[in-house]
């Protein structure tokens, strides 16, 4: 019989791995000495699900921009910024097993618009959004994706300026806000999907789901 253990509090379940035999995995929080810390964790005993637990551990850590202490990740300044490590969490969750680790860009493409958008670090943790291309409806897109990433990372908006976000811990996410932006730019769809994965008891990422 498998033993249980006191992980903390569940911050989100990968009920079915499809990258490695359908098994659970979930990504758990504790405060460690008043730092919020998580851990990628799967029951499974099946041969190869520590190192895909540590791929995706890994693939958090890199592509999310976040500091190792055991098997425990936290972001560096300290802040719980938990919708952004699930969200950083999910979206290791869709990586093949093989697929290379590197940090994403600061622009991607909008593929209801066409165009690229960029972000700019403007230091203290504050960002400025922008895109390409011709005035008509450029600046509804630029507010929709900075909306996305209020809503996916929990940043605050800046008063006065609706193409720009801050992290309300004041330090710099480059590599974070770069993962999530292809997600804000269409953050009701992710939103929708995940609801009803939820609704199905399949809390899967988005991609995976049929």
């Amino acid at each position: 019989m498998g033993l249980t253990q006191d992980l903390g509090t569940r911050v989100e379940l990968l009920s079915m791995d499809p990258h490695f035999h359908d098994i659970t995995i979930a990504l758990y929080r504790q405060d460690h000495e008043g730092r919020p810390e998580y851990l990628v964790h799967s029951y499974s005993e099946r041969e190869g699900a520590r190192e895909r637990v540590e791929y995706i551990r890994k693939a958090i850590k890199i592509l999310g921009q976040l500091e190792q202490a055991g098997n425990w990740l936290y972001f560096s300044c300290g802040a719980a910024h938990q919708a952004a490590a699930r969200r950083a969490f999910l979206e290791a969750c869709k990586l093949q097993p093989t697929a290379a680790l590197e940090p994403r860009p600061l622009s991607a493409v909008d593929k209801r618009s066409g165009r690229t958008i960029t972000v700019t670090s403007l230091g203290t943790g504050r960002y400025q959004l922008s895109a390409d291309g011709p005035e008509d409806a450029k600046s509804a897109r630029v507010e929709g994706a900075t909306a996305g990433l209020e809503k996916l990372a929990e940043t605050a908006p800046v008063e006065g300026a609706q193409d720009q976000v801050a992290f309300s811990c004041g330090h710099s996410h480059d590599a974070l806000v770069a993962l999530l932006l292809p997600r804000a730019l269409n953050v009701r769809a992710i939103l929708r999907e995940e609801e009803s994965a939820g609704a199905r008891g399949m809390l899967v990422a988005p991609s995976q789901q049929k």
